[in-house]
């Protein structure tokens, strides 16, 4: 299939993609790297993207994919937290130039963000953007990010954490590569530098996380295999759920 695109998308006038389970990207890396080196751009859509695609178990829930697809050079990897961040994820791939792009995409049902209320999801092309920020009349303590179907539980976690006067910020952050392609002047905004206390969630391998929560920080991420059993039970099992954040943001902030 990977060689396939390729073929097509050499071919004048034609964007070709092609989509499959995120855990055989494994064996489409070849036709892949090539087209990162050449520089052309068929669009991959990866989909069952985390231990939440259940009973399969272990041998179909990828854990290190994500990471070993963002170590690509030339390769812009989209993980979006809903189906407004899909849109926009679409016509990001449709419109970048210099690489392939790889949508990374959830197979468990998720909330569609308000976009009424939270800050709308157009400014997924930077990569990531403040989702929601404390009332203005407190300046945020603590970021939270994440990407893909762990967004969800961040504004859980902050909607409570709010409760216990723990002023977080939510950072959706569906794009390391678009993120390091913005301006330092951006990049201070959505993470101000002398704010550390910070703690990333994502299914997937935690590597590569520290770059973005600094010193101070926290990754929830999963460093071994999955298992079988249903979505629900396994993100719960492992972590993912907006309890959990709060107990670890509790831990960072002094609050026991």
């Amino acid at each position: 299939m990977g060689a396939i695109l390729n073929g097509i998308t050499l071919t004048k006038g034609f964007t070709a993609f092609g989509a499959t389970f995120l855990i055989f990207s494994d064996y489409m890396r070849p036709p892949m790297r090539l087209a990162a080196i050449m520089k052309i751009k068929p669009i991959y859509v990866f989909t069952h993207d985390s231990i939440g695609l259940g009973e399969d178990g272990t041998t179909h829930q990828p854990v290190e994919q994500l990471i070993g697809l963002r170590s690509v050079p030339n390769l812009v990897v989209i993980r979006p937290a809903d189906a407004n961040e899909a849109v926009q994820a679409w016509k990001v791939a449709m419109t970048h130039k210099g690489g392939p792009v790889a949508l990374i995409l959830t197979r468990q049902e998720i909330p569609i963000l308000d976009q009424n209320y939270f800050t709308h999801a157009c400014h997924l092309q930077k990569g990531a953007y403040i989702l929601n920020d404390p009332p203005t009349e407190h300046k945020p303590e603590l970021i939270l990010m994440g990407s893909g179907s762990e967004v969800h539980l961040l504004l859980e976690a902050q909607t409570d954490l709010f409760q216990m006067g723990i002023w977080a910020r939510v950072v959706s952050f569906p794009s390391w590569e678009l993120f390091d392609l913005q301006d330092q002047a951006y990049k201070e905004k959505v993470l101000p530098a002398d704010l550390h206390k910070r703690i990333a969630v994502e299914a997937g391998s935690p590597i590569g996380w520290a770059k973005y929560v600094c010193d101070e920080g926290i990754v929830i991420g999963l460093n071994h295999f999955g298992s079988s059993a249903p979505g629900n039970v396994l993100m719960e099992e492992f972590g993912f759920t907006a309890e959990n954040v709060i107990q670890n943001a509790k831990s960072l902030m002094g609050r026991f």
